[in-house]
């Protein structure tokens, strides 16, 4: 037993400095990108300027249509007191029919 208790103690060991041997920068700089251009910052500057022009900054779905109704107030809110009444429409916090 004493054996395989040394044993295990030196493997645990071995373990721990090979796992140490192999840490990084903590800012994990070894996955940076790396890129090598041809291209001067001005190219690239003068490019971004005309995509710019072309794209919309505004996300798909935000504007909000617009709908001009015919219906009057007063007899949209006489329908549903009626609905309400016939009980076509639920009321109250149990809403279900």
């Amino acid at each position: 037993m004493n054996k395989t208790a040394r044993f295990l103690s030196l493997a645990a060991v071995a373990a721990f400095t090979a796992f140490g041997a192999h840490a990084d920068e903590a800012d994990s700089s070894q996955f940076a990108l790396k890129f090598e251009t041809n291209r001067t910052r001005a190219e690239v500057a003068a490019e971004a300027a005309t995509v710019a022009q072309t794209r919309s900054i505004e996300p798909a779905g935000s504007r909000v249509v617009t709908y001009s109704s015919t219906a009057d107030r007063a007899a949209v809110r006489a329908q549903a007191a009626e609905a309400l009444r016939m009980g076509q429409i639920p009321s109250g916090e149990f809403s279900a029919m």
